[in-house]
């Protein structure tokens, strides 16, 4: 059964929601088409979602859109993915502006070709002056070589005299990750029927709430994210505590 929009309570919706988009290429082969049809087909999934999140008034949301691993994969699919890449951000950033959506990027860039780099560059600063949505592209992104990269960027401050070795906590080791200024994601998503998280912000999601769906990506629309949303409202965020501790009303 379909979950409308109102059965969510707006006043405790998830302010990061990261999704791992999978299924594309398994949809695809399940109609006899190739895996690339299944990615471009996909495409309509991150703009429905995209809006359904700006919609309700999510204030942050990642999508994990290629990951380092995956330029292994056949290169003619590589090759059309960051095609099909560079021609999304081309057409979508005017609807971007228009819904006052900002756009940001985290992952190795270095490893991205010339063309996609300065398209997703040029789309950065066409939307950086946008106040709603945040939207969060993780590309050619893992969370492995985000730690590795954080650490070593420590390492130079601290052999720098910049940082304390004894000062290092967990919000210096934040201001070192790609997603430094955004929240911990509160909700993550996968869909398609896989239950890991693929080296996708291991650190962020240490609290976050999991949510997995059978519902192939390029089939996972805005009823799909509402029914997830409210999976997660009927949850209880305890943080290590007892239920007890976070049921108990506030002294006066």
């Amino acid at each position: 059964m379909d979950t409308p929009k109102h059965s969510i309570d707006l006043q405790r919706l998830p302010k990061h929601i990261a999704i791992i988009m999978d299924g594309n290429g398994r949809w695809a082969q399940e109609k006899g088409q190739d895996r690339l049809y299944g990615h471009f087909h996909g495409v309509e999934s991150v703009r429905d979602i995209v809006e359904g999140c700006a919609e309700l008034g999510v204030q942050y949301l990642t999508l994990y859109a290629f990951s380092t691993e995956n330029w292994d994969r056949p290169e003619y699919e590589v090759t059309g993915l960051m095609e099909l890449l560079v021609d999304t951000i081309r057409k979508e950033v005017e609807t971007l502006n228009k819904n006052n959506i900002k756009l940001h990027v985290i992952g190795d860039m270095q490893m991205l070709p010339e063309y996609a780099r300065q398209e997703l560059n040029e789309a950065l600063e066409l939307t950086a002056a946008n106040t709603g949505l945040n939207l969060v592209m993780a590309l050619s992104y893992s969370s492995r070589w985000e730690l590795v990269n954080a650490v070593k960027n420590i390492a130079k401050d601290v052999a720098a005299g910049k940082v304390l070795p004894d000062s290092i906590c967990h919000e210096t080791l934040q201001q070192y990750l790609t997603t430094s200024g955004f929240p911990d994601p509160e909700l993550m998503i996968r869909t398609s029927g896989e239950y890991r998280i693929s080296n996708f912000l291991l650190y962020q999601l240490a609290y976050a709430e999991l949510y997995f769906t059978n519902v192939r990506w390029p089939d996972f629309r805005k009823q799909n994210l509402h029914e997830a949303i409210e999976d997660f409202q009927k949850r209880e965020r305890r943080f290590g505590k007892t239920s007890h501790q976070v049921t108990e009303a506030p002294s006066l």
